[in-house]
């Protein structure tokens, strides 16, 4: 059976009962089928062929899962586009894709957009969660046979987008048979009852986020959705569904301690992954020790559709304690390696160097990420930094994360970000931006170089400092790097 098969089947199981759970109601299993074959019956109207690629203008709506859940049941590939981008920014992709029709939620069918697809001579489809749920956009009733639109390549499935952390979000292309992987990935090959508690799906569809929903579905599982994270809508569905596990950011691993949750607020929860970024030892020690649930690192990115290190139930037994600040190993299928960034050498066990995986779906080759990391002797990897975001300062090599680590160690510091900034003299420099700890003292920049200057070589202290109430950040939940750059004033 192929993916597309058994994903279908997953699906149809649901029938009339409980599928995803969006904004206050259960939407059935046959109410999201039907969603999705109302669109394609739009797009067939409009002159789409059937396996034509479509562009979707995605957010965390329950009519925007349903139209991906239709998508991939039916084969039908789906090109993500960031809807939290301006209405000029959104046309410019959709000038960029060419694709045969573009399906948006009825708020994101504004002048500009509308105007980029009549450019392209695409169909418009509109889709919402009041009366008309689907409909054809006025004046994109059907697109232009005249024109050629673009195909994607040969049994692709999604092409989803990167955060966006270090600069524009990157598309990435993931094959149909893939998506097997990613199933797995997501459940690490753990199955549970139709009636098990449900997942909670909040990360953005149009990334990696994405995998939680076709994992959820492939599986036949109840889905949980939010629109967006906040504390308190995290809080509620951890109590009101009984949710018992869920991948989480750092940040909102720090928030919702700092927003003074009640441990029995997320009784319900047997554990959390964390993944997406480092989440420094000390936040996760008051996290555990506040609400008595562990945290289990992962290792996963976009190109990889999914995980590439993780822990497993009998790894934590053994493992868990000895081996704690590790993403875990590498999966059944996948395999890793610690490379020197300048020669490409195999390092041995316990040197930092570029991480390369080589996942037996994707690809037969070795894929270098950009991620500095160390692998044991008994293959558990750790991960200590982006080597992308590494400052050259006049020769000497800086990075980010061991400057920030030093920087949140003051009791004063809630979190921080160092980003590299122009230096007219020596190329680059370290910035810093800080969050200060609510209720503590601003420290001063005098007191915050001293401090990394006692840690760390000279040359890693930050040329200035700035505060800022909140970090900035991206709907991912990630710092945004340039954003944090942006911050600085040149002297």
């Amino acid at each position: 059976m192929s993916f597309t098969e058994s994903f279908a089947a997953g699906l149809a199981s649901y029938g009339d009962h409980q599928c995803i759970w969006f904004e206050g109601r259960w939407y059935s299993g046959n109410e999201v089928a039907a969603y999705g074959a109302a669109i394609a019956e739009v797009l067939r109207t409009a002159a789409v062929a059937d396996d034509a690629p479509v562009g979707l203008v995605v957010r965390n709506r329950l009519q925007h899962a349903a139209a991906i859940v239709g998508f991939l049941a039916a084969g039908r590939p789906v090109s993500m586009i960031y809807s939290f981008q301006s209405p000029e920014a959104i046309g410019r992709d959709i000038e960029k894709l060419e694709l045969s029709a573009i399906v948006a939620d009825r708020e994101d069918w504004t002048d500009e957009v509308v105007a980029a697809c009549t450019r392209i001579g695409g169909a418009g489809v509109a889709i919402s969660l009041t009366e008309p749920i689907v409909a054809a956009v006025d004046g994109l009733e059907r697109r232009d046979e005249s024109r050629r639109h673009a195909i994607v390549e040969p049994g692709v499935a999604l092409q989803i987008l990167t955060s966006g952390t270090t600069g524009p979000p990157k598309r990435q292309a993931i094959m149909t048979p893939v998506l097997e992987r990613t199933v797995f990935s997501v459940t690490s090959g753990e199955t549970a009852p139709s009636d098990a508690p449900p997942e909670l799906a909040y990360w953005q569809f149009g990334g990696i986020g994405v995998c939680q929903l076709v994992a959820g579905v492939h599986n036949a599982r109840r889905i949980v959705m939010l629109e967006r994270f906040s504390v308190d809508a995290f809080v509620d569905v951890i109590k009101t569904h009984g949710v018992k596990r869920s991948g989480v950011q750092p940040a909102v691993v720090r928030m919702l301690l700092d927003a003074r949750v009640p441990k029995k607020d997320l009784a319900a929860l047997e554990f959390l992954i964390s993944a997406s970024g480092p989440l420094d030892p000390e936040t996760r020690d008051e996290f555990e020790k506040h609400f008595e649930i562990p945290i289990r690192l992962a290792y996963g990115a976009t190109e990889f559709a999914g995980s590439v290190c993780a822990w497993t139930p009998d790894l934590v037994e053994e493992f868990g304690a000895s081996k704690r600040h590790s993403v875990g190993r590498p999966l059944p299928d996948t395999q890793v390696r610690i490379v020197d960034p300048d020669t490409g050498a195999q390092l041995p066990a316990g040197e930092q160097g570029l991480l390369e995986a080589k996942v037996e779906p994707i690809s037969p080759d070795w894929i270098r990420t950009t991620d500095v990391a160390s692998m044991d002797a008994d293959g558990f990897v750790t991960l200590h930094g982006r080597a992308d975001g590494a400052i050259n300062r006049g020769g000497f090599k800086i990075m980010p994360e061991t400057v920030r680590r030093v920087l949140i160690s003051h009791p004063a510091v809630r979190d921080a970000c160092v980003v590299g900034v122009p230096d007219p003299r020596l190329g680059e420099a370290p910035f810093a931006a800080i969050e200060v700890t609510p209720g503590s003292e601003t420290p001063s920049e005098g007191e915050l170089a001293e401090l990394v200057r006692r840690e760390l070589p000279v040359y890693n202290v930050p040329v200035a400092f700035t505060v800022v109430d909140d970090l900035p950040r991206n709907p991912a939940l990630k710092v945004s790097l340039p954003a944090v750059a942006a911050l600085y004033s040149p002297p």
